[in-house]
């Protein structure tokens, strides 16, 4: 492993960037089918093939069960105003529950992933979401908005968080990018979900730019590089990496808060996704948990690994 000061010249942070935009909302016609095509390709040459096929299959499962739901409607024109006037997320997850929207997403998406070929755990685990009632669903959906997976029941959390993921897309999918704006630091400006990695794209007039990902609705929102996503601190920002694999992802780390939280290089590797990359880079997690820092953010698709 090789440490990278974040005093060390870094020849990425130098470029053409232009002027990026704040936030680039996801694009749900697109996002579940670019990151199903993403696991599988990644699948190909990895140890972790079944769990990426499985997460292709259930990344189809999301893409697919859009298909005939009704539009997503953005919030109010009350709701926008007061949430720019107290610099809070337009979305709020404590409204979870409001009409009948997550209960069809909910439905659909588990009778969708009974189909996928799935090992026996996680079968078990989707079988007791399907039995159970609306309360326990929004119970579990609440559990997973607070950003902590229980120990006993990742599985089945993780179903009610793809689900979520549908919802969530499909919501910030219809909010104005223009009238986002910062909130606070490890926090999504669209839905306040916490980043699940970041990315040094190469997009035209954004190229060299980081963006946060957000675990939830995937809006990608900039941020300032060497500058920790959790804490917000400048100080004590370093880079460790894997030796040898041509420094598409590092693992950036704070010593304010000793956190740590992945950045991805997209500008070097164009078909990087976030969060299928994140899964695929497992080596990196179980490097840094020799380390004095835990990692920042949110990685459902990790915690059972």
């Amino acid at each position: 492993m090789t440490r990278k000061d974040a005093a060390a010249p870094d020849p990425t942070a130098i470029g053409d960037v232009s002027s990026p935009p704040f936030a680039r909302l996801p694009n749900t016609a697109s996002l579940f089918a670019t990151r199903a095509t993403r696991f599988s390709h990644l699948a190909e040459a990895s140890g972790l093939a079944p769990y990426l096929n499985f997460l292709a299959g259930l990344t189809t499962a999301q893409h697919l069960i859009q298909a005939d739901l009704p539009p997503a409607e953005s919030p109010d024109a009350a709701t926008l105003l007061r949430a720019r006037e107290f610099e809070m997320p337009p979305l709020h997850c404590n409204r979870i529950g409001d009409g009948e929207a997550i209960h069809a997403i909910f439905d659909r998406l588990f009778a969708a992933a009974d189909a996928i070929e799935k090992p026996a755990a996680a079968a078990g685990a989707l079988a007791r979401v399907i039995g159970a009632d609306r309360d326990a669903r929004l119970a579990m959906a609440g559990t997973v908005l607070s950003g902590s997976l229980p120990g006993d029941a990742v599985a089945e959390h993780i179903f009610v968080w793809a689900a979520l993921q549908v919802q969530f897309a499909r919501l910030a999918s219809v909010l104005d990018p223009a009238t986002l704006r910062p909130v606070a630091d490890g926090i999504c400006p669209a839905c306040g979900g916490r980043p699940a990695s970041s990315m040094v794209v190469g997009w035209p007039g954004s190229h060299g730019a980081r963006f946060c990902c957000c675990s939830l609705c995937s809006t990608l929102w900039h941020y300032v590089r060497i500058k920790c996503v959790l804490c917000g601190s400048t100080k004590g920002i370093a880079y460790r990496e894997i030796e040898n694999h041509g420094g598409t992802v590092k693992a950036e780390t704070c010593d304010e808060c000793h956190g740590w939280t992945k950045i991805f290089y997209q500008n070097r590797a164009p078909a990087t996704e976030p969060i299928a990359d994140d899964v695929a880079s497992l080596s990196l997690d179980l490097l840094m948990r020799e380390g004095p820092y835990r990692r920042g953010g949110f990685a459902p698709l990790l915690a059972g690994i």
